[in-house]
């Protein structure tokens, strides 16, 4: 009996030396993430676009240790899937103009007033916690929407509503919106206006697939009487005062594959593009870190993706990305401005 065990154990020694630490490192992330295949083909397969995502992360982390690259990069939920159809579809909502209900072409007065080196407004609790919109879901249209409404409704009446993103994915249709295949920020807020309010996400939960509309004129968290885009498109510096003076702002960004492993630091990548955008995210701030000015954006990729799913983007840098390609910004209901202070 003895030397049965002792067998036994032996082998489950041999057994666990079978695993290398990438078998490890793989099973944990996929328990992290909640990954699972439909076959081991699949797994396989999906295993391969892994280690070769963790050899891209830590030939980058190598730099930014050395100083070389200001951000470093993480395994997350896209680890798999870079240069797949499902990647494609996280990362490209159909996002572009549409007819403006204004355009604020310059800062109104006060606008030459010193602003803060640095802001954020979660230092006021105007931001709702980070949301996930899934993998399956490009809806960052909507979380950008609804983020800068419920920010704006905090610092504005005083109370910090979570809103329905799932609302506009399936009742904005109408206004040219897709859905879980994408959609645009400016008409999600003429949606709002014209709808005469949006649910909150209590009364409306999200899905993350396209459904019936199913609004309930009871559960109204907010309403929005104006928005306007801010111009010149690409102008930091008129960013920078409306989010100082104002609140949070919708922004567009071109998003790429080393977006897409961000882990922390100030993201630069000068070949990514500042006239083409692929998905939406709110400012909520800014500052500098290490010597280098950047914008604090919140996403909508849950808080296991960057710094608790906010990214730091290169700010003064030629609008580097798009950050600042499009601003929708709310308005009170008598076309003026609200400024806020910090």
């Amino acid at each position: 009996m003895r030397l049965l065990i002792i067998a036994a154990a032996s082998l489950a020694v041999v057994s666990c030396a079978s695993l290398s630490l990438e078998d490890l490192e793989f099973h944990a992330w996929k328990l992290k993430f909640e990954k699972s295949y439909s076959s081991l083909e699949e797994e396989a397969h999906r295993k391969n676009i892994w280690i070769s995502t963790r050899l891209r992360v830590l030939d980058h982390n190598i730099l930014a240790d050395q100083g070389i690259k200001t951000y470093r990069m993480g395994m997350n939920q896209f680890s798999d899937m870079v240069g797949g159809s499902s990647c494609h579809r996280v990362t490209h909502d159909r996002i572009s103009r549409c007819v403006q209900y204004g355009t604020i072409s310059s800062k109104p007065k006060g606008g030459a007033a010193k602003l803060p080196d640095s802001l954020n407004w979660r230092d006021n609790d105007c931001v709702t916690p980070v949301k996930d919109m899934g993998l399956w879901c490009s809806s960052s249209w909507a979380f950008s929407m609804t983020g800068a409404l419920e920010s704006h409704t905090c610092i504005n009446y005083g109370h910090l509503p979570s809103l329905s993103e799932q609302q506009l994915v399936d009742c904005s249709g109408s206004y040219g919106n897709k859905g879980c295949d994408g959609g645009r920020i400016d008409p999600s807020f003429q949606y709002v206006i014209d709808n005469r309010g949006i649910d909150t996400e209590a009364y409306y939960p999200y899905e993350g697939k396209d459904g019936s509309c199913r609004f309930n004129p009871s559960g109204v968290g907010a309403t929005c009487s104006g928005y306007s885009d801010v111009t010149p498109s690409g102008d930091e510096s008129a960013l920078q005062w409306f989010v100082a003076n104002m609140g949070p702002v919708s922004v567009t960004i071109d998003v790429g594959s080393l977006f897409l492993f961000y882990e922390s630091g100030v993201f630069s990548d000068p070949d990514c593009s500042s006239s083409k955008y692929h998905a939406a995210f709110l400012v909520v701030g800014y500052g500098t870190e290490g010597g280098r000015d950047y914008w604090l954006v919140k996403s909508s990729l849950g808080v296991f993706w960057g710094e608790e799913g906010y990214i730091k983007m290169s700010r003064n840098q030629g609008n580097q990305c798009g950050s600042v390609r499009l601003m929708p910004l709310i308005l009170q209901s008598d076309g003026e401005l609200v400024t806020s202070t910090v």
